[in-house]
């Protein structure tokens, strides 16, 4: 039995100062307030490990880079307080997706001991809108009924998708793109969960594919057709819609605090998740590069392409959810976005709260909201000074 006593508990809908909480067998076994005077963790919050469906790369890592990318990824995501996260792809050839799943189906089968847990892929998928690309390459985008030419085609994606299925998690599409609305109910069928991103759709078109099946929008406001009102877009209709979870890249680059506070007032914490966007750049010094599928970004504020592009975040989740707090979001919000909500939204019941019978991955925080300690299914998997314990 382990006890962390002490702290305050960042719970559901409430804060407990001076909480307790037991863990056993790698479960949060009871949570209540503190009892006696020995509570090493005063001073301190807990709240529920942070869960980052999108990100692309750390320390230089990136998720493309074959072998055991995803692995390593993993190695060093729990000093930044992630406790699980979906390893994410930009559009690529199909023979550099196969390699991907292949080293995302290594980690999950063989995870190392002190890495945060593996998710299944999202998929930034090849069927995107050519004009809201972004930085994704304009070589690798199809259309998903377009047929082979010995090369690369929209079918080889699907192909890579199916033969690795119970792999990938999200996937990104346009709902614009010819063959795509068709493609989205399939795709759920199957299990997968239907993002819409890089896309150029009316608000109209945005509707069908939520009709269709899609529960999730990617990097809301980013790469999307944008709210307006006499013309809602894609924003308009995420915003709209009480079935789709969003996205937000919170770096305070690629979305401003207005507009984060404004999509959580019309959706609600339970329906907006913090996110990364996170490069390969991420947790490396400014002028730094990196690379993002292959492609040389530099380290910013954010990452970019040689000609400016915006392309992804240098973000990580802990800094994401000190923002949250410094616009003006509560503790139990900030931990809603970047822990309940994204756990939620992937069907993790067991993860994302601090709650007798969940999964023991939570994260110890300072003063100033900086990560201490990481603990995945009750083990300290990180520790900010190793061999001083808080306990």
């Amino acid at each position: 039995m382990i006890q962390l006593s002490g702290a305050t508990l960042v719970l559901e809908d409430r804060l407990m100062p001076a909480g307790q909480i037991l863990i056993e067998g790698g479960a949060i076994a009871s949570v209540s307030e503190a009892d006696g005077s020995d509570l090493p963790l005063q001073g301190y919050s807990v709240v529920p490990g942070l869960v980052d469906v999108h990100v692309h790369g750390v320390q230089g890592i990136d998720t493309l880079d074959g072998g055991d990318a995803i692995a390593r990824i993993a190695e060093h995501l729990p000093r930044y307080g992630v406790t699980a996260f979906c390893p994410t792809s930009v559009a690529c050839p199909p023979a550099d997706l196969r390699e991907m799943l292949r080293g995302l189906a290594a980690a999950v089968e063989q995870p190392s001991p002190a890495a945060a847990r593996v998710l299944p892929a999202h998929l930034e998928s090849n069927f995107i809108s050519v004009a809201y690309k972004g930085a994704q390459p304009l070589d690798c985008i199809r259309a998903p009924n377009e047929p082979g030419d010995g090369r690369f085609s929209g079918q080889d994606i699907l192909d890579e998708i199916e033969a690795a299925h119970r792999f990938v998690g999200i996937v990104t599409l346009a709902p614009e793109v010819a063959g795509v609305l068709d493609l989205i109910p399939v795709l759920v069928r199957r299990g997968h969960r239907v993002s819409l991103g890089h896309t150029g759709a009316s608000y109209e078109q945005a509707r069908a594919a939520i009709e269709g099946g899609a529960r999730h929008a990617t990097h809301l406001f980013n790469r999307m057709t944008g709210l307006n009102h006499r013309d809602p877009g894609v924003v308009g209709a995420v915003l709209d819609s009480r079935k789709v979870t969003a996205e937000i890249v919170c770096d305070g680059v690629h979305v401003h605090a207005a507009a984060i506070r404004a999509a959580v007032a019309a959706k609600g914490a339970d329906r907006i998740m913090a996110i990364t966007d996170g490069t390969a750049g991420s947790g490396l010094p400014r002028g730094a590069y990196a690379s993002l599928g292959g492609r040389q970004v530099v380290v910013g504020d954010a990452a970019y392409l040689d000609d400016g592009t915006l392309a992804g975040s240098v973000l990580t989740m802990d800094r994401a959810f000190r923002m949250l707090v410094s616009i003006g979001f509560s503790l139990v919000d900030a931990a809603r976005m970047c822990s309940t909500t994204p756990a939620r939204a992937l069907g993790l019941r067991d993860r994302g709260a601090l709650a007798p019978g969940a999964a023991a991955d939570l994260v110890v925080l300072d003063r100033e909201l900086e990560v201490v300690e990481t603990w995945i299914a009750g083990e300290r998997v990180y520790q900010r000074q190793p061999g001083v314990a808080l306990r």
